[in-house]
């Protein structure tokens, strides 16, 4: 008798040995449909796996995680049999599931063309429609090897090879092909038609620059068409909110080959900045930070002290003067530490807080580099608080309220929390490492908020909480963070005299909110496609003039409405009012202001959105007033239209 335990505990008896795909099919016939793989205590595998013990069941479809990526990985496979029999002379290598898709990595004699994609999807296609049954078999390490070998197959060969010969190997056929894989794989092609190829880009052989170029062809894939087709919308509107591409239409920054990961930022875009910075300044006064500045070369021996040296020199730019070794800070801990140690310091003066809009460089591979998200040279709206064990909690938890106003003022709502414990490699006892953790979720518990935990992936010397923001298009983006160290402080030699007269070490916090300056700016251009909240406007409202004899009125609308502290240009150019309408609105300002005629004569202003609403007319302190509290309230508050 075979019991099978299902995941909402209930069970199921069967006579004699089942395939996972037969106990699907003994609860729906739909459900055996839609199977692509089981899991069976925990492991996932092919459906045709048969049990033939007492087991724990779970039947997965292309709807879940694991499901989806099954479909993925055959898709790859898929793809690799399509272009084997359009292109018999190219070789496979690997073909792994990644974010979103797959890709499959091919040795040929020629690159591959846009037409090449064309003709090798149109084969997947012709495959699915077959469903074709993907079938397991194993063989010895040496018999593999000399079956890859024997069809011309070298780099299945070599991976083969680096196995170690007591292995058996897993290989998966489907029709004419047969390709080394651990699986498992769905069953039959035909759970493979929601797939889209890509773009083609180049590899090295194994990652290594010493090897051959071969050709990268990605793919993405989907349990259903509706998923399909709204993945790639999301690609389009992504494309379309690219902040690059805005950057240069609206004006506010671009990047060249001379200085390549930084950023110059015009005009515009600096008042974005600008703008955000106060914001964050003017916040971290009110919650007790002190605001510091630190310089930007160090020399070698405090980042050897901290242990930055061993860790990231790899990451660091130096330089060399008078016998001497520099480094341009990739971080501002160290130096924090530096004003934290002048003077002696009590336990009355903790918690100590110290900011700074750091600027900090990074020597990331260029091909890594993106726009503002990915940058050589950046600003992290950094702090460190110095404080007593007792004081960790209340921190953490002063910082996750300052955490979600900020996020909320900038119209986030969807903010994702994980909680990041011990890594293997580490410093630090392993009391300092309970006392971190616990503080760290009892803050998080506190406050009732959901979170994941990351088991493994904190900092070397000590755990996190990280804040990621969900955007429009469901992408997540991680930005703040607050990490506890117990380490460094010591290494560098701090100390505070304790109420009991005692030498103690402080715990350092370390806390950013928006994390890279450049990189949330880059996040709120795509979130808004360029139309920022008023609040953050490079230019909140532009005053046009209908003909020349208007000039004059236009130009003081515009005097008066800077007086009430908003950031208003005129235009006063002899151009067609639809002209100048169209050319703001492009340029995403938030509100335009005509003057015409009537408008001259009872001294008021014809108000316009860039959504293209009309608010009729008003007055220059009506106008004025609208603004303003529209910019205090971070658009949280309607405003009256």
């Amino acid at each position: 008798m075979l019991v099978v335990t299902l995941p909402d505990g209930s069970e199921r008896q069967f006579d004699h040995p089942q395939t996972v795909l037969e106990i699907a099919a003994s609860l729906g016939a739909g459900l055996a449909r839609a199977a692509v793989a089981g899991k069976v205590n925990g492991q996932l595998v092919d459906t045709s796996t048969l049990v033939d013990r007492d087991a724990a069941i779970t039947i997965v479809t292309g709807n879940d995680p694991d499901g989806l990526a099954v479909i993925r990985h055959s898709t790859a496979h898929l793809l690799a049999q399509a272009v084997k029999q359009i292109f018999p002379d190219a070789q496979v290598t690997i073909g792994p599931v990644i974010e979103d898709g797959f890709y499959y990595d091919f040795a040929y004699k020629r690159p591959f063309i846009p037409e090449d994609l064309a003709a090798i999807q149109a084969r997947m296609g012709e495959l699915v429609a077959k469903n074709l049954p993907l079938e397991r078999s194993t063989r010895s390490r040496d018999e593999a090897v000399a079956f890859f070998t024997g069809i011309g197959e070298r780099y299945k060969a070599e991976i083969i090879a680096s196995i170690p010969a007591t292995d058996d190997i897993s290989l998966y056929q489907q029709g004419d092909f047969i390709d080394l894989c651990r699986g498992p794989h769905v069953p039959h092609t035909g759970h493979l038609g929601a797939f889209q190829l890509m773009k083609v880009a180049g590899a090295y052989w194994r990652g290594d620059s010493k090897n051959e170029m071969l050709q990268r062809i990605y793919g993405t894939a989907w349990g259903h068409r509706k998923q399909l087709k709204e993945y790639l919308h999301r690609l389009e509107e992504a494309e379309k909110r690219d902040h690059r591409r805005l950057g240069q239409q609206l004006d506010l920054f671009h990047h060249q080959e001379e200085a390549p990961g930084m950023v110059f930022w015009h005009d515009k875009g600096w008042r974005i900045y600008k703008v955000i910075e106060q914001y964050i300044r003017d916040l971290l006064h009110d919650n007790g930070y002190q605001e510091v500045h630190t310089p930007e070369i160090i020399d070698r021996s405090l980042w050897e002290k901290s242990g930055h040296w061993d860790k990231f020199r790899s990451g660091m730019f130096t330089t060399h003067s008078e016998n001497r070794d520099y480094a341009i800070k990739p971080m501002n801990c160290p130096a924090h530490i530096q004003i934290y140690n002048q003077g002696l310091k009590s336990y009355r003066n903790l918690p100590l807080r110290l900011a700074e809009f750091g600027s900090c460089h990074r020597n990331e591979a260029s091909g890594t580099l993106h726009g503002l998200m990915r940058v050589r040279n950046f600003v992290q709206d950094d702090a460190h608080i110095f404080c007593t064990e007792e004081q960790i909690q209340a921190e953490v938890s002063a910082f996750i309220d300052l955490v979600f106003k900020v996020y909320g003022d900038f119209g986030f709502r969807d903010v994702l929390v994980k909680l990041s414990t011990r890594p293997k490699e580490r410093v630090g006892s392993d009391a300092d490492w309970d006392k971190a953790e616990q503080a760290l979720e009892r803050a998080l518990r506190d406050r009732g908020l959901a979170f994941e935990l990351q088991p493994g992936e904190g900092a070397f010397y000590g755990p996190k909480i990280e804040f990621s923001l969900r955007d429009c298009l469901a992408r997540v983006w991680q930005c703040g963070t607050i990490q506890v160290d117990f380490s460094m402080p010591g290494r560098l030699g701090s100390s505070y005299v304790a109420e009991d007269g005692s030498r103690q070490v402080p715990v350092m916090l370390h806390r950013a909110i928006l994390g890279s300056m450049e990189r949330f700016i880059g996040i709120l251009l795509e979130e808004h496609a360029g139309a920022l909240p008023t609040w953050l406007s490079p230019t909140q409202a532009v005053v046009l003039s209908l003909t020349e004899r208007h000039a004059e009125y236009a130009a003081l609308a515009e005097k008066q409405l800077k007086k009430q502290g908003l950031r208003v240009i005129a235009d006063l150019r002899n151009e067609k009012l639809g002209f100048k309408i169209r050319e703001h609105t492009l340029q995403r300002v938030p509100y335009l202001l005509v003057v015409g005629d009537r408008e001259l004569e009872n001294q008021t202003v014809a108000v316009r959105t860039r959504t293209g609403k009309d608010l009729g007319a008003m007055g220059l302190q009506d106008v004025g007033a609208r603004l303003v509290a529209e910019i205090a309230s971070r658009g949280r508050t309607a405003v009256e239209d």
